[in-house]
This record gives C-alpha cells, sequence and structure tokens, in this order.
C-alpha cells in the first residue's frame, strides 16, 4: 500500500474466541482499522468492541454489511456458515477476509469466488502462515526466486494436529457445522502442499477415524499428481500437537513448523514461539543443514495487511492466484473425506 492509502475499514462479523485473537493482533495497524463487531447478542458485541477500541457495534450481521462505513469484512463464523455469509457481503459489495477452510466443498467454494467476481470484491482465504515472511523464504526456494531452489518437487510430506481438549458442545465436533480433523486441522497442511504444488492432485486415498458425532477425529491420505508427484497428509484432535512439513525437490530439501504466529524469542506475551525452518542445498546426507531465520509476528495481522495491501493496489492477479490455491484446497478436502468413508481412492 502507497502511505497515502487511507486504512481499510474492517468489520468483525461474530464474536468468537478467534475473532477476539484477530482483533488483539491486528488493533494498531496503520493499514486495518478495525472500524466495527456485529454480534447477535448486542451486549457481547458492546463488550468486545470495548476490549478493542471499537467505534461501531451491530446487533446483526445483516446490518453491518449494510452500513456504508465498512469497506471489508472478517469472517470467523463456523465453517458452514462462510459461503452463505461470503455472498451476501460480496452483494453489499464488501469485500471479505474469511477463516479457513473457505467453503465445505468444491462448488460452495466456487461459487463464493464467483459472486465475489460478480460484484467486484475480493475475497481471500485466511491462512495466516501463508502471509508469514518464512513462507515467503520457503517459496522463494521452491521457486528459485530466492537465489536457490530445491525443485522441481518430488514429495510433500505435511501434518497437523493437537489435543481437543473440551470435546463436548464443542463445533468441531458438530458435523452439520462443518467439524471435524480434516476441515479445522487438515486444511492447514493440504494448504501448504497446494501452495507449494500449485495444482490439485488426479488420485487421494483416505483414511480416518470417526468420533461418536460422526466427526473424524484423526485423518491421513496420499494425494497423487498427474506427473508422478506425490504428498502425505495427515491431522488428528486426538494427539499431542504436532505441525511440521517436508518439501523434497530433485536438487534440496526444507523442513518448516510454517506455523500461523512465531517470535524471534520464547518470551513472547501471547506464547508466540519462534518457527523452525531448515533447508538442505544438495540431494547427500553430508551436506548440512542450515537454519532460515526470518522475521516473526502475528499471521493475523500480515494476513490482514497483505488482504488491504491487494484490495488497495487492485491486485486482481494476486487474488486469483490465491484463489485458485484455495479452490484446489476445497476441491482436495472433499475428494479426501469421500475417500476416507467410502474405503476407496477417489478420482478428483
Amino acid at each position: 500500500m502507497t502511505t497515502s492509502s487511507k486504512p481499510l475499514r474492517l468489520g468483525i462479523l461474530g464474536a468468537a474466541n478467534i475473532a477476539r485473537q484477530f482483533a488483539r493482533d491486528v488493533s494498531g495497524s496503520k493499514l486495518v482499522k478495525l472500524a466495527a463487531i456485529a454480534s447477535r447478542d448486542g451486549a457481547k458485541a458492546k463488550e468486545f468492541a470495548g476490549a478493542f477500541g471499537i467505534a461501531k457495534t451491530f446487533a446483526s450481521y445483516e446490518a453491518m454489511l449494510a452500513s456504508a462505513d465498512i469497506d471489508a469484512i472478517y469472517l470467523p463464523l463456523p465453517n458452514s456458515m462462510h459461503a452463505t455469509w461470503a455472498i451476501k457481503a460480496a452483494e453489499h459489495g464488501k469485500h471479505v477476509l474469511c477463516e479457513k477452510p473457505l467453503g465445505m466443498n468444491g462448488s460452495e467454494t466456487a461459487a463464493m469466488f464467483a459472486a465475489a467476481r460478480r460484484h467486484k470484491v475480493f475475497l481471500l482465504e485466511s491462512y495466516p502462515y501463508w502471509f508469514q515472511p518464512q513462507t515467503a523464504a520457503m517459496m522463494s526456494f521452491i521457486d528459485g526466486s530466492g537465489g536457490y531452489e530445491i525443485g522441481p518437487l518430488r514429495f510433500i510430506q505435511a501434518a497437523f494436529g493437537f489435543t481437543l481438549m473440551k470435546p463436548d458442545g464443542n463445533i468441531r465436533m458438530n458435523p452439520d457445522l462443518g467439524g471435524g480433523a480434516l476441515m479445522d486441522a487438515g486444511c492447514y497442511p493440504l494448504s501448504l502442499i497446494s501452495l507449494a504444488m500449485r495444482a490439485a492432485p488426479v488420485r487421494v486415498e483416505a483414511q480416518a477415524n470417526y468420533a461418536a458425532s460422526g466427526v473424524d477425529i484423526s485423518t491421513m491420505a496420499t494425494l497423487h499428481y498427474a506427473d508422478g508427484r506425490r504428498a502425505q497428509l495427515a491431522c488428528a484432535m486426538d494427539g499431542a500437537n504436532f505441525r511440521q512439513a517436508l518439501i523434497v525437490g530433485t536438487k534440496g530439501t526444507l523442513e518448516t513448523e510454517y506455523l500461523n504466529h512465531c517470535s524471534e524469542d520464547v518470551a513472547h506475551p501471547h506464547g508466540y514461539l519462534p518457527s523452525l525452518m531448515r533447508l538442505r542445498r544438495g540431494i547427500a546426507n553430508t551436506v548440512p543443514f542450515e537454519v532460515i531465520n526470518t522475521p516473526g509476528g502475528s499471521g493475523f495481522r500480515y494476513a490482514a495487511e497483505a488482504f488491504a495491501g491487494m484490495i488497495a493496489n487492485g491486485n486482481q492477479a494476486m487474488m486469483d492466484d490465491y484463489a485458485a490455491v484455495s479452490q484446489n484446497i476445497a476441491v482436495t478436502l472433499a475428494a479426501i473425506a469421500q475417500s476416507a468413508r467410502d474405503g476407496k481412492s477417489v478420482n478428483l
């Protein structure tokens, strides 16, 4: 964004816990102004606004979308509600920064992007780590823009999981709200695979364990690509926290934790930790790994400011690039879920 650009006036649609974390980290940005909060509980909206210095509150989502004082919305509602409210926001001329996963399937995601294009607004899926300096460094080693290329890529392993401490009543355990390990956690490793591979697979094979509510509690999948490349994905809500990726090319190897939020040391007020990334420039096991250091920061803030920059600069090409990756994620998530349910491979 240019220094003369006005801050993007962003309204938050919903007052969930993730919205509070987002507001905490984005508050104080010179590129994004948190202009309003909408909640169906008016008292909750006022408390939220007071906590983060937000000037306006709305007692309904519709009222926020109708406001001329809002340029864009941040959409942190449950997964099953993303398409409905992203499309409604587009119809009101609002840009949308939407929590992951963008849609429940490929058709839903395609409809969201079609609405955004029809109403000439930007729609961006918000994976906070996508906009971290570490991810920019990772992509530079994949495409060679950083002076060294590990590719062409041959294989990726990516995983993310955690223990769901209080499952009773948690939306992650509700299939009607888009719950489950794959949609909540598995979309993260798949987003890294999709960003790096720049394509959707042609076939997937998956296995899952299911909770009594019907959601998957853990899922593993193998992804096959048209040119012979492969990727493996793992996610869970019943194990110790794990978040790692291995990216193998013909000329080198990358290892990364791809954290959403990271710091340069362990003494961070919000518990953010340094994110390790290691690079091997070569093919032999005698070549030592080197640690790649990059600046830390909140992925929420990086994502919000990147979104504001795309809008201010009218960068449709960049937005379309992210849209293509998001569409690949959506169709692949649906195929993985189908494969796990049916117990057989699924062709995309």
